[in-house]
């Protein structure tokens, strides 16, 4: 199928050039330069990155930087890369859905979240670099026609429940561990999608790698079309073909409803280990919190970190004293939505570690990875395989989870949090008062 969109990250882009000079010499000239992109994101904090300063392989990540860049010039490609100092641009994907994709567009990108520019309602899935370098140069991609499993999203999440408890709920249905999902484009469907901003959308189709899917879709309608106004300033138009037809056929039909799910939290191993908070009868002891990445850096996640934090310093609260709490811009975009909203001098006195945007501690290089196989995470990034954020032991949960728990000093919901904090009636205290 012909592409819209292509892009590449500089993990892959010096061996996607090597690919195509053997292939080609050293003069070739690439399929339309103007639809590629080229970001520079995981590596932006490699020289605070524990696990690659202690392997002494700061040099040999450079040498990646450098092969990016070169051939981003050498053919004239958007580079979205480093800041001056720490971070970068942005994430590569989330960037795409904020300034590039639009609904009924094909991209592809040199990365397992490049799905989460589905809730924009495009066909956005990841290629390894060598379907990257035969898109390149020919302005297509070969992908078999997949399956489609629908989501039909019942009823409406209840009043602190968020699209990442929604998505770890669906992890652990027994039927998507089971493999239902695999290889499958995810469509996002039913009553409950109209009350889900573009942001949560996001991190329903960005983690359907993590679903074994082969990408996300959501129905672009008019919070698509909001969204695409407030960010680009873009009157879009939908046509009526970008929706699935009446009768179509699906491999099957998972219904959840939305209004019973409750904060979920995964423990240590696999994203598919979920279960509802309130289940836990263990208190588990946290060393760091994470809130970040491609999940967990977006606008609507910094309201909520923001939300926690504001109840919590109206009630005289800080950040537990044992627990390092960072937070990590997804793009340049949330940072100075964040300022603008006024919501960085309350980070900052709350005892937050404000990153600049990168992949960061989601992909094992920078600060809020764990250096100890003791150390305990919970983190709003979207997988916890052992070894991926550092030896030690990574919880997922929701944005507000993440820092109910950073108060706490042990893993816990915000409204549990809060219940611990109600004013306690005093003994013969008038009733009708």
């Amino acid at each position: 199928m012909r592409t819209d969109w292509r892009f590449i990250h500089e993990y892959y882009t010096g061996l996607c050039a090597h690919l195509l000079h053997d292939c080609f010499g050293e003069t070739f000239e690439l399929h339309q330069p103007q639809s590629i992109l080229a970001f520079e994101d995981h590596l932006s904090y490699k020289r605070r990155s524990p696990a690659h300063v202690g392997q002494n392989l700061v040099g040999e990540l450079d040498a990646l930087s450098r092969a990016h860049r070169d051939f981003a010039q050498q053919h004239g490609l958007k580079a979205h890369g480093y800041l001056s100092g720490e971070g970068s641009e942005g994430i590569s994907h989330a960037m795409m859905a904020e300034t590039y994709a639009l609904p009924g567009q094909v991209v592809v990108g040199t990365d397992s979240h490049t799905p989460h520019s589905g809730a924009l309602g495009c066909l956005a899935f990841g290629v390894g670099t060598t379907d990257m370098a035969n898109a390149f140069m020919t302005g297509s991609v070969r992908a078999a026609y997949p399956q489609s499993l629908r989501i039909s999203l019942l009823g409406r999440l209840s009043a602190g429940v968020t699209a990442k408890d929604l998505v770890l709920a669906l992890l652990s249905d027994s039927r998507i561990k089971a493999g239902l999902g695999v290889g499958k484009i995810f469509e996002f469907s039913g009553p409950a999608v109209p009350y889900l901003s573009t942001d949560e959308r996001t991190t329903l189709t960005n983690m359907t790698a993590e679903l074994g899917g082969f990408t996300g879709i959501v129905v672009p309608d008019q919070e698509t079309v909001r969204f695409l106004k407030e960010r680009r300033n873009l009157d879009f138009a939908l046509e009526s073909w970008m929706t699935s037809d009446p009768g179509a056929i699906y491999a099957d039909t998972i219904e959840l409803d939305c209004g019973e799910i409750l904060p979920m939290i995964a423990s240590p191993g696999d994203p598919g280990n979920g279960r509802n908070l309130t289940d836990m009868t263990e208190r588990v002891a946290i060393d760091i919190a994470y809130g970040g990445s491609c999940t967990a850096g977006k606008r609507d996640d910094f309201d909520h970190y923001f939300d926690v934090i504001k109840w919590a310093l109206g009630q005289g609260l800080k950040c537990h004293p044992d627990v390092q709490l960072f937070l990590q811009f997804g793009t340049v975009d949330v940072r100075e939505y964040c300022e603008q909203k006024d919501y960085l001098a309350a980070f900052r006195q709350f005892g937050v570690e404000l990153l600049q945007p990168a992949c960061g501690a989601c992909a094992n290089c920078g600060p809020g990875s764990s250096v100890d196989k003791d150390q305990v995470t919970i983190s709003a990034i979207n997988r916890n395989f052992p070894g991926r954020s550092g030896p030690g032991q990574v919880w997922l949960a929701s944005p507000p989870t993440v820092v109910a728990s950073a108060i706490a000093g042990y893993i816990t919901s915000f409204s549990a949090l809060r219940a611990q904090h109600q004013p306690r009636r005093v003994v013969g205290e008038d009733c009708h008062a």
